[in-house]
Parts: structure tokens; sequence; C-alpha cells
């Protein structure tokens, strides 16, 4: 079966096809790193994660390249507040970055370029912008900046599908009297006292944000590649002006989908219904709701949503999402107990199933849901009274290499069940402000009581514990417990 994507270019699904059959070249657009990760950087790299899960796992050879914006006017910004220097203080960010991400089990990018750290990209984004000079699309109005000329390219504005006039309704244009046109965006920045600085045939300077992402695409995928993705907020103008830039440099003839030949944004993040913004004092890094909650069940709440969809972020529903993941982790520990020692007799079709779902479009709500339907049955059938037969047993270890294979794919299932669910039950435990230490004391006293047939008092601390939030199960490997 063919895999389909949503192109944002081309505004429809359309069946992936690579310059070289069997490879894959992607580009994600990195973070700029000036400040710690938030829900969104969350949610647009695990997104990604699963689209070079997914590929890898159809047998396709993915070189995945993202990149780190530390030179940028943010940066250079907060540094100056803080006394210190931007590159150190993006460097700090990025390593932040690197420790967000890896909880919450995303991949390493097989490159990940930034502008400080390699001067032969930064070589390169000079030799891009006198290209575009040299052909006519750019020019230096001689104070040190260089700005590409919108107009001067017929397709800008197709990504976003608007024209010029609409653009100019709804860009934030800079009103620098250099400028032949408003839209004009820079391409280099001279240096002004205390920014960082490379030379230039214009002077020192550094370079725009928007051909950054062109001579790094260049550099580790070359002129023309598979598929580009980020944020919908990078359709305009930074995407855009991408476009533009790399098309008129290396294009003969002059067509947007000579650059990346599909092209993938994901929604925006809500917090309580409202549009996350830091203005709005509902902005959450990262490292914040990870103190808090458990990072799988952060990527499995991430992955209920269609990447294309906004979607919306509360603790009830991330509390939810523990839940449930909660749920799978246990049957998983029955299934591998039932089956201990058991080889699948035959491969289960939920594995096809997910891939499938995961070929239209990467629909990763569609794929929890075969595998909450998948884990419902297996459920039942290790609570079955009685022996299972060696079938059942089989279809249990089968199911459970399955669901296995699927979750590698989402990121999702990579711990022992029996440590998974300790940590999941330390994260709620400390949200209810439950102290561990005292519920086991409990359940030892209970315990005591039990062999000295005093029920009364058994039940009585079963209550107890239930009114402060924990639930007790016992069972025939004695009594465990949980956060109700």
């Amino acid at each position: 079966m063919p895999i389909l994507l949503h192109d944002t270019l081309a505004n429809q699904k359309r069946e992936l096809t690579t310059l070289v059959p069997g490879a894959v070249g992607l580009y994600a657009c990195g973070p700029t790193v000036y400040d710690f990760a938030h829900l969104g950087h969350a949610r647009c790299y695990v997104v990604w994660d699963v689209v070079v899960r997914h590929l890898r796992a159809r047998g396709y050879r993915v070189k995945y390249v993202r990149n780190f914006t530390d030179v940028d006017d943010k940066i250079i910004a907060r540094a100056n507040q803080r006394g210190e220097d931007p590159v150190a203080l993006a460097s700090r960010f990025a390593d932040a970055f690197h420790q967000d991400l890896d909880a919450l089990g995303c991949l390493r990018p097989d490159a990940e370029p930034r502008v400080s750290g390699h001067i032969v990209e930064i070589v390169e984004i000079v030799a891009l912008i006198g290209l575009l000079v040299r052909k006519g699309f750019a020019y230096a109005p001689g104070n040190g900046d260089v700005y590409f000329s919108v107009r001067k390219f017929p397709e800008y504005g197709r990504l976003s599908r608007r024209n010029l006039d609409d653009l100019m309704a709804v860009a934030r244009v800079d009103a620098v009297e250099a400028k032949q046109d408003p839209l004009d965006f820079a391409l280099w920045k001279g240096a002004k006292p205390g920014e960082p600085r490379w030379p230039s045939p214009w002077g020192e300077g550094r370079p725009g944000w928007h051909i950054e992402c062109s001579a790094m695409t260049r550099k580790h995928l070359g002129d023309s590649f598979d598929i580009h993705t980020g944020g919908k907020d990078l359709v305009f103008p930074h995407h855009t002006n991408e476009i533009a830039q790399s098309v008129c440099a290396c294009g003969d003839a002059i067509h947007a989908d000579q650059y990346a030949r599909h092209w993938m944004h994901n929604g925006f993040v809500e917090i309580d219904d409202e549009k996350m913004s830091k203005s709005l004092g509902n902005f959450s890094t990262v490292h914040q709701v990870l103190e808090r909650y458990d990072a799988e069940g952060l990527r499995l709440f991430l992955l209920g949503t269609h990447y294309r969809r906004d979607f919306n972020f509360s603790d009830q529903v991330l509390g939810e999402a523990e839940l449930r993941l909660g749920y799978l982790y246990e049957t998983l520990e029955k299934a591998d107990r039932l089956a201990a020692g058991l080889a699948p007799a035959a491969v289960d079709p939920l594995l096809e199933r997910c891939g499938s779902a995961l070929d239209d479009d990467f629909n990763t709500p569609r794929v929890l849901g075969l595998l909450a339907e998948a884990f419902t049955a297996a459920n039942a059938l290790c609570d079955l009274k009685g022996k299972r037969s060696p079938e059942q047993k089989s279809s249990l270890a089968a199911f459970a290499a399955a669901a296995r294979s699927a979750g590698q794919t989402l990121g999702l299932l990579r711990r022992a069940p029996r440590a998974a669910l300790l940590a999941l039950r330390g994260k709620a435990a400390a949200r209810r402000g439950i102290d561990g230490a005292a519920v086991e004391a409990k359940l030892l006293e209970r315990n005591q009581a039990r062999k000295a047939r005093d029920f009364a008092r058994s039940d009585a601390i079963r209550d107890d514990l239930l009114a402060g939030g924990v639930a007790i199960m016992d069972g025939p490997e004695g009594t465990s417990w949980k956060v109700a």
C-alpha cells in the first residue's frame, strides 16, 4: 500500500514519491533556542518522530535533518538581558531541548546543524546569498544588509494560498527605508554592536532566519529533497520565504515544488481551549509538565489528535492519558505472565492494521483506537476464569508481540510493564500528595491483620486508603496498590 500524506503546497493528500527509490530526505525546522522547549515543540517533534519511525518501518532509508536556530534576534535580546554570550545561551537551551525530547522518546536526527558551530554552512549561506544577488533576485542597498525581492518570484505566497496584496494586509512588515518593497525580507543583516558576526562581501554581519534553513537543507539534503516539515505557524513567512530563495537560487525554471517535493505542517496547541501564549500566561514548558506527569503519558496524549489538527491541553486530559497508558501496561504484564515461554503461533493482524492506518497520512488516533480494541480483547482473555488453552496463550503471545511492534513505531510501550507501572504510580501519587512509604506501611499492617483474621481491621485500613485516593488489589502474587 502506498503512503499518503497531506501536502500543504498541493492542499490535498498525495502519494509519497521520492527522488531516490527507497530513500527519504526529511528536513524538520528546528527550534530557536532562546528558552526551554514548550508543549508546541513537544507536539511538533513527537509527530515528525513518528513519521520517521514509520517510514523506516516500511523499509525506507531515511535521512532526518533538524536544525538549531542559534543566531537570531530573540537569542541576542535574551542574552543581552542576562549579560550572557548569545551562542553560549543558545547552546545551553539546545542541551535542555535534547534532554526534553530524549525523555519523550524522540530519536535524534541524523544531522543537526547549527549556524554557530558549522562554519561551512555559514560560508554556504554567503555563497547562496551571492548567487541570489547575481541572479537579480536579491539586492544590497549599501548599508550592510541584503534583501530578497519578493515580487521577482511569481509563485510567492503559493504555500499559504495568498496573493501579495493579501500578504501585505496580514504581514508584519518592517518599515525599513533601505527596502525596495515592504514585503522584501533580509537575507543578510549588517552587524550591530554586541551581536555575533561573520565576514561577507557586504561587510560583517549574520544570516537572516529564512536563509539559514535554505543553506542547511542544501548542505545536508541537496538542492531538492523529499519532505519538509514544521508547525503551521511557519507557513508564512518562514517557509514561504524559504521556498522563494531556494527555488530562485537553484531552479532553472521557477516552480515552488522543485525545492521540497512534499510539505507537512502540524496544528497548534491550545491550553484549556485558548491558544498557548506567553502573553496569556498559559505557557507551559516540557520540563514543567514532566515534573508532574509521565513522559510516555504525555507522548500518548500528543498522538491522540491527528497531527494536522489543533489540540487542547489540560491537566485532566493528560491525567486520563496516563490512566490509559497504565491500562496498556497492566494488560501487557498479564499477557506476558500467561504466555511466558511461548512463541506466537502466527503474526497478529493488529500490526498490519496499525501500519495501514499510518500509511494514511500518519493517522495516529486511528492506531490508538485499534490498539484500544486489541487491548480490550486481550484483557478479557487474560481475566477469564480457569486455565487458558495453549491456543489462547499463543494468541496472547502474538498480541503482546504485535502491540509492542506497533508501539515501537509510535514510540510507546518501550518499558518493562512493572517498571512503567511503578513510574506512573509515582507521578500520580506525587500529584495527589500521597506518601508511597506510608501506603506500604499501611499494607503491611493490613496483611498482619488478615493473618490474624482481624478482617474488620483489614477492611478499615482498605477503606481508609481508598478515602485517601489509594486503591488496593489482592492477587496471587500479593497485594499491590495504585492511585484511584
